[in-house]
């Protein structure tokens, strides 16, 4: 049987009200270049490189028609 809890829980506020005030928001730079290692290796790691390619010739290939 599950646990009940008693009295009433504390509140708080939420974290992205807390962290306003003592962090500014992160630039989109910042973002990419956390982000980019992690797309390359799941690239090179599932094959995706040749999808991509794939892809890429043939949006050119509607570009260019």
């Amino acid at each position: 049987m599950a646990p009940q809890l008693t009295g009433s829980p504390r509140r708080r506020r939420p974290a992205f009200t807390q962290r306003q005030a003592a962090e500014p928001t992160r630039h989109p730079a910042v973002a990419l270049a956390m982000a980019l290692p992690c797309a390359v290796l799941l690239v090179m790691l599932f094959g995706g490189w040749e999808q991509m390619a794939n892809q890429a010739q043939a949006v050119a290939d509607l570009i260019h028609h």
